[in-house]
């Protein structure tokens, strides 16, 4: 099988890649610069789309970019990197004479909103309520195919947590205060903590490009998948868990009103407030976690 991936020189990309090609798939990514095994989004709108049998984009600006202020030029960054790249694989796999059998979204679970008691499947209604929930429905929405292609595409919205893993994400900015024994919960430490492993979100997309169910019935729109494990931890959990990981203590709690004035308020949500996510459909699809514990992903992460 060919997969083009979008955005494949990322943390997540870089695991989806490692896992395609030790499988025995062909893998094209799209970035900024052309190279072996690569070609531009330049090149996409130009050429199209070259012949593949699945589509994946993860492209978009880091979240949790500690070189950036969150202001109105980084917001418009989050969006239009997010919403661009994925208007251009949708039109390429609609123009395309012969469309892959997978075209996977990997998007986010802010769409569900805050909350220590709602439980969270991927049948649960939502509608947006800040500027993140907004930002996953323009996104989703950009990412539908036109009917027609539908019926030959299967469509897979991936919704991830916070995505764990040693190169990348969260943990690159965590693990050095919680070696000097600086971490601690942050703000209450009570909020649901709707965490992944990268080689499990890795995992699920693979499992869905490789799925050879025929595709659902395009008014029904995407398959959505809950990228989380099927854990329910809270952000004080994750903390004491990633303490024993490392032997550490985590005596230093961070307050909500220090987080808000580093991060900005609408960034420092993600991490003072959660979701309780449960991953329902994805557990229906057959898919087999490899680390479904915290303790156990936190202490693989670690001991790398």
């Amino acid at each position: 099988m060919r997969v083009i991936i979008g955005g494949g020189s990322g943390f997540v990309g870089r695991e989806l890649t490692r896992l395609l090609r030790g499988k025995g798939h062909e893998v094209t990514l799209i970035s900024r610069h052309a190279g072996p095994d690569r070609i531009t989004w330049e090149d996409l709108d130009a050429g199209g789309l070259p012949p593949c049998e699945g589509a994946v984009n993860l492209a978009g600006e880091n979240l949790m970019n500690p070189l950036r202020w969150w202001n109105e030029s980084y917001k418009q960054d989050l969006f239009s990197s997010r919403i661009d790249t994925t208007r251009a694989l949708a039109r390429a796999i609609g123009s395309a004479p012969t469309p892959p059998r997978s075209w996977v979204l990997v998007t986010g679970v802010a769409c569900y909103r805050p909350s220590p008691t709602a439980l969270y499947t991927e049948d649960s209604d939502w509608t947006p309520f800040d500027l993140l929930s907004q930002l996953v429905k323009d996104w989703e929405g950009v990412g539908r195919l036109p009917e027609d292609v539908a019926t030959k595409t299967r469509q897979v919205v991936i919704r991830p947590g916070v995505v764990l893993g040693r190169d990348g994400g969260a943990m690159r900015q965590m693990l050095t205060p919680f070696w000097l024994g600086l971490g601690g919960p942050l703000g209450s430490g009570q909020q649901p903590f709707p965490w992944i492993h990268v080689s499990d979100l890795a995992g699920i997309i693979a499992h869905s490009l490789e799925c050879t169910t025929a595709p659902p019935s395009g008014r029904d729109g995407p398959e959505v998948l809950n990228g989380v494990a099927p854990a329910l931890d809270t952000n004080r959990e994750f903390t004491g868990a990633l303490g024993r990981a490392l032997r550490r203590p985590t005596l230093f709690p961070v307050p909500g009103f220090v987080l808000r004035a580093l991060m900005g308020a609408e960034r420092a949500v993600v991490l003072t407030e959660g979701q309780r996510v449960e991953p329902k459909r994805t557990l229906e699809t057959g898919y087999q976690y490899q680390y479904p514990h915290l303790q156990a992903a936190l202490e693989e992460i670690v001991g790398r």
